[in-house]
């Protein structure tokens, strides 16, 4: 839980993206990312902003938990990150991430989930991430689809609100669940399954669309 730049992320998502299209030159890109990844997402569609078919973001990290982030914690974090950037402050309470329980269960249980407490250099880290985004919401002009629960513990849905403010995109869809938690993709099952319909029955029209226009 410690890296020297956030860009780091974006850098290693773009060698992924230019992988895959190596492979496989004639297919359209979509970007999706849930939580920390929706912050990737978006950083890495503004390093290409007409690269992309669409991107789809779950839960997205946009702007900080009001919270976690009041002025004095910001200073606090900035004063540790001199003097004990591998501090590790709070974990993260699994019992917010989804009202499923055997999801969190399995979340619990999984030795490839991070338990311990997130360090002050990657709280510095992600601060750094979410100003960027903010700067740079205004540059993205490819469809976007969001989803987020509006009582979201994790990433505050504000965020979500500001990204559709924003972005320059004209075709931008929001969805809010009214009572779902952070993971909409490991909910309870109607709202997993709504989420994912929504995304398919999205990516396909963005699809159909372009084909439609390649015969015109």
């Amino acid at each position: 839980m410690v890296v020297s730049d956030f860009h780091v992320f974006v850098r290693d998502c773009l060698q992924h993206i230019d992988l895959m299209k190596k492979d496989h030159p004639s297919l359209p890109v979509f970007l999706l990312g849930h939580s920390m990844g929706g912050a990737i997402a978006i950083l890495t569609a503004c390093e290409r902003p007409t690269e992309f078919s669409g991107m789809v973001l779950i839960s997205p990290l946009v702007v900080a938990s009001p919270d976690v982030a009041t002025p004095i914690k910001i200073f606090a974090a900035k004063v540790l990150n001199l003097v004990l950037p591998n501090l590790s402050l709070g974990a993260l309470d699994p019992y917010v991430v989804t009202r499923n329980k055997k999801e969190v269960d399995s979340y619990i249980s999984d030795p490839l989930v991070y338990h311990g407490g997130m360090k002050v250099s990657f709280v510095i880290q992600l601060m750094n991430a979410i100003a960027k985004i903010q700067r740079s919401l205004s540059k993205l002009t490819l469809p976007i689809l969001v989803l987020h629960g509006s009582p979201d513990k994790l990433c505050d849905i504000k965020g979500s609100y500001l990204l559709m403010d924003t972005v320059s995109s004209q075709d931008k869809t929001l969805k809010v669940y009214d009572e779902a938690y952070h993971a909409l993709h490991k909910e309870l099952p109607d709202v997993t399954t709504s989420v994912l319909t929504e995304i398919q029955t999205w990516i396909l029209q963005k699809l159909s669309a372009a084909e439609e226009a390649h015969h015109c």
